[in-house]
Order: C-alpha cells, then sequence, then structure tokens
C-alpha cells in the first residue's frame, strides 16, 4: 500500500460514527498526503488536470484541495493552471524550526498533563515501527510513522488551535524532508521520541517539553544541513 494511501485511509476513520469522508475531503487528504510525505517533490510542478487523473477526482474537489492547501502554504501557483510544492529557503527553515519550538513544545507539554498509560503505550508503539523503519532505510515508512507519533501525541494536547498549526508546519517541510532522507538515508536522523516517552511515564511535562524541543531542533538541523549539502 502507498504512503497517500495509508494516510488517506488513517484520516478516513470517523471515532464518532464510523463514517466515511465526502468526496471532495478524500481528494483533499489524497492531495495533502502526497506533499507531506514528500511525493510531490519541492518544486515539482503539475498541472490541474494531471492531478485530476492521478487522483481520479473531478475536477471541481481538486480545484478546492489546491485552494486549501495554498492557502495553508503547502502549494503554490505558477501559472499556465500550474502548482507546485515551494522550495524551502534557508530563511525558510529557520523560522519554521523557532515557530515549531515554540508551537509543539508547548503541546507536548500538554499532552504530557492529560495522557494515559494506555496512550502512551500507543505512542511507544508507533515509536517501535519508526525504529524498524529507520532500521531497514524504510524511508516511506519513518516519514508516515515520525509524523504519526507527532499527530498523535498532540492529539492528547486539548489544544486543537496549535495542533491545527503544527500539522500545517508539517506540510511546509514535509518534502523537504522527503527529499533529505531520499539522498542521505535515514539512519542519520535524531529519533529523541524514546526520551519523551520516558519523560511521560515519568510525569514530567517539562522534561517531555525538553526533550521535543531537542527533537525539533535536531531534524530541522538535519533538514537544513542536507538540503546545503545537496546543491
Amino acid at each position: 500500500m502507498s504512503v497517500t494511501n495509508s494516510a488517506v485511509e488513517a484520516s478516513q476513520a470517523n471515532p464518532v460514527e464510523g463514517a466515511k469522508l465526502p468526496a471532495h475531503e478524500i481528494v483533499y487528504q489524497k492531495l495533502r498526503a502526497q506533499i507531506l510525505f514528500g511525493e510531490l517533490a519541492p518544486g515539482q510542478a503539475v498541472t490541474i488536470q494531471g492531478l485530476t487523473e492521478s487522483l481520479g477526482a473531478g475536477m471541481t474537489p481538486v480545484r478546492e484541495a489546491i485552494r486549501r492547501l495554498t492557502s495553508d502554504g503547502a502549494l503554490v501557483f505558477q501559472g499556465n493552471r500550474r502548482v507546485s510544492v515551494p522550495v524551502l529557503r534557508t530563511q525558510d527553515i529557520d523560522e519554521l524550526g523557532f515557530v515549531r519550538k515554540t508551537i509543539e513544545c508547548e503541546l507536548a507539554r500538554r499532552a504530557a498533563l492529560r495522557i494515559k498509560p494506555d496512550q502512551i503505550d500507543h505512542l511507544e508503539a508507533i515509536d517501535v515501527a519508526l525504529d524498524q523503519a529507520i532500521s531497514t532505510g524504510d524511508i516511506a515508512g519513518y516519514l508516515v510513522q515520525n509524523y504519526s507519533f507527532h499527530a498523535a501525541l498532540y492529539s492528547h494536547a486539548d489544544a486543537p488551535i496549535m495542533a491545527d498549526l503544527a500539522d500545517r508546519l508539517w506540510l511546509r517541510f514535509g518534502p523537504s524532508l522527503r527529499v533529505v532522507c531520499g539522498r542521505f538515508g535515514t539512519q542519520s536522523f535524531p529519533d529523541r521520541h524514546k526520551d519523551i516517552i520516558v519523560a511521560m511515564r515519568q510525569g514530567t511535562p517539562e522534561k517531555v517539553a525538553q526533550a521535543m524541543e531537542k527533537d525539533v531542533t535536531q531534524g530541522m538541523d538535519q533538514v537544513s544541513q542536507g538540503l546545503a549539502e545537496a546543491k
């Protein structure tokens, strides 16, 4: 199963009613996953018509998905009915790192105040899958499990506005993360998730926030260095 299909299937589940998402939302989630997990590379231009064919969707839901993702900063219009994923500049990475640390550390701290033991177990299971992806060089698996860990953790923070902002930030650097992993592999990427899990089991929210800051800082530094070396 592709990264996109895996991500979309996970997003379709409704924990309250078990209902599937409407068609226009499914198209949005498919295109969003292609961007988030780097199936659309930074700078790669695609046509609206090409997206309707690749997503198996009509023009209207594709246009709506593009509109939403452009608003999120995940796509930019290139003219001639083309869109592309933005290419990150050095200052973009610096800004993303600063905002990520500000928001995601607080989300992690709040989650640590509310999370239950079985929910920590779930995070640990995701981290085990992440370790497996790293050890086998499974780039797609690494990207999905890394994102899943953060998204699952932040879902326990009871802070939907900050969680939404964090999710949008991931759309900005996710494609570049895929590029770096593709060129240099997964082995060199940091994984501070175990420190986060230990601190949560200890019931120390501030240590959780500190571990998250290290995770974000090291990850963004790796992206910055990787893109610089690739030039």
